[in-house]
């Protein structure tokens, strides 16, 4: 039995080592940590089980010892202090882990509207690809890849006719609605399209505006349009007369407003035609680069270093975990310190548990010693205790799961809780609870419950019958 015991400690302790580098990103998620994760809470279980044995009398024995009497009506209340206390601790753990979660899916969508899951660019200091249609060629041909399209990525100032302008970021994109599209941009315009259909002809093109940025310049689409001007920072001309460059100006007509809920997109991006972004950036015929959607994004690392290599110098892959490195690793870093902090909660009330059966081995002593004198063992008030401590510990988490997951859903379906999106890239606080979050909460939960009633059952177990009857 002890061999048995000692195994499903070792499995359990690899379980939770798993989840753990699962947590911290260094295994990625999927059906072998679920599956891990679902073992190891069925090992607890199975130890628990394994550990706390009841015969019927034993069993009516822990369950009287919970329940209240007009002579102690203080031991239910404590009973149920110690159940809250470890309700609160684990709903807590769950909600907060499920904020983490939420963050970090919320923001990686939201990320990849209008960034794609690799870049090809080049070397030098032109950053242009000119033989762009060769590279759109090879990587199309490539596994993985489900659709590819080359991309303009420049800088401009924009004004809609008034004092105010605003520099911008031109994304220049091939004039489709998305249907076979690389990102899922041309699905979040509230107005218009990427066709960029123009109603006036004193315009080079059609323009679509972030709708924050829309709100700031007051430009709109119509019949006709409003026209909004754009400075270009390349191709600005020398002027002998002036004895200055003289910045190139061009005219927009705006044919489209796009709401992607990220803040850097709707206040500072604004979509070009992919040859007239080609025009105001002074590529000519070349391009910024060549954008690629992959069927899987999590291999997006992987994928970039072996196209890199395949394609060979001055060619370059950018993957979008790589961009974006340094923000995810943050969020991580949160999710792992908030879990440890909040999972403090636990640990205060297993000692709330070890509190509360130590007042009953007080007040129940007199009890525990007939018990003791009419043969009961010793091995049976140990368990008796024990039991009381994991059935707390069951009760408390299993309220606590169930309130967490309900008080998440709430939050994040009903969008209580808005943040700024200046600043946290969002506009509310999401949810999103993972069964494998949810899985190590409940196993570290029952760990905790089973750990913390051993001082005060092994405190019952040793009392002496003589001694207890005598002076009780």
């Amino acid at each position: 039995m002890n061999r048995r015991r000692v195994l499903f400690g070792v499995l359990i302790a690899l379980g939770l080592a798993l989840q753990a580098l699962a947590a911290l990103g260094v295994v990625r998620a999927g059906t072998l940590t679920y599956a891990g994760a679902a073992v190891t809470l069925l090992l607890v279980v199975g130890i628990i089980v394994d550990l706390v044995r009841l015969d019927r009398l034993e069993l009516l024995i822990t369950l009287r010892y919970l329940r209240s009497r007009r002579a102690s009506r203080l031991l239910s209340l404590i009973t149920v202090i110690a159940v809250g206390g470890v309700t609160v601790g684990v709903m807590a753990l769950v909600v907060v882990l499920g904020v983490m979660n939420g963050l970090q899916a919320d923001l990686r969508d939201k990320i990849l509207v209008a960034n794609p899951h690799v870049r090809v660019l080049t070397y030098g200091e032109g950053l242009r690809l000119d033989d762009w249609r060769k590279v759109l060629g090879e990587v199309r041909g490539t596994p993985g890849v489900e659709a590819a399209a080359p991309f303009v990525l420049t800088q401009g100032l924009i004004s809609a006719g008034h004092d105010y302008a605003e520099g911008v970021i031109v994304y220049g994109v091939e004039p489709d609605t998305g249907h076979h599209a690389v990102t899922s941009f041309a699905r979040h315009f509230t107005k218009g399209d990427l066709r960029f259909q123009v109603t006036r002809p004193d315009v080079e093109g059609g323009i679509a505006l972030g709708t924050r940025l829309a709100n700031k310049l007051s430009a709109f689409p119509g019949d006709p349009g409003e026209i909004v001007t754009l400075v270009a920072p390349a191709g600005a001309r020398f002027n002998p007369s002036l004895g200055a460059y003289v910045p190139q100006f061009h005219r927009y007509e705006v044919t489209g407003i796009f709401d992607t809920g990220m803040f850097e997109y709707d206040n500072s991006y604004v979509a070009l035609d992919r040859r007239a972004a080609q025009r105001f950036a002074g590529l000519d015929t070349a391009v910024t680069g060549v954008e690629l959607g992959l069927r899987d994004p999590w291999e997006a690392r992987s994928f970039a270093g072996q196209l890199e290599a395949r394609l060979g110098y001055p060619y370059r892959a950018l993957d979008w975990q790589s961009q974006n490195a340094s923000l995810f690793s943050a969020l991580k870093l949160e999710k792992l310190a908030m879990a440890l902090v909040v999972f403090l909660i636990c640990v205060v009330a297993a000692f709330n548990v070890v509190g509360t059966l130590t007042m009953v081995v007080r007040d129940k002593t007199r009890e525990i010693g007939i018990l003791l004198a009419m043969g009961l063992k010793q091995a049976a008030i140990r368990r008796i205790f024990l039991a009381q401590g994991i059935l707390i510990g069951l009760t408390g988490t299993a309220l606590g799961v169930v309130l967490g997951l309900v008080l998440g859903g709430m939050v994040n379906r009903g969008h209580w809780i808005p943040i700024d999106p200046s600043i946290y890239f969002v506009d509310h606080l999401p949810v999103h609870t993972q069964p494998l979050d949810v899985l190590v909460v409940v196993a570290a939960s029952l760990v905790v419950a089973t750990l913390a009633p051993l001082y005060p059952s092994l405190q019952a177990a040793r009392l002496d019958p003589v001694t207890a009857i005598r002076y009780e």
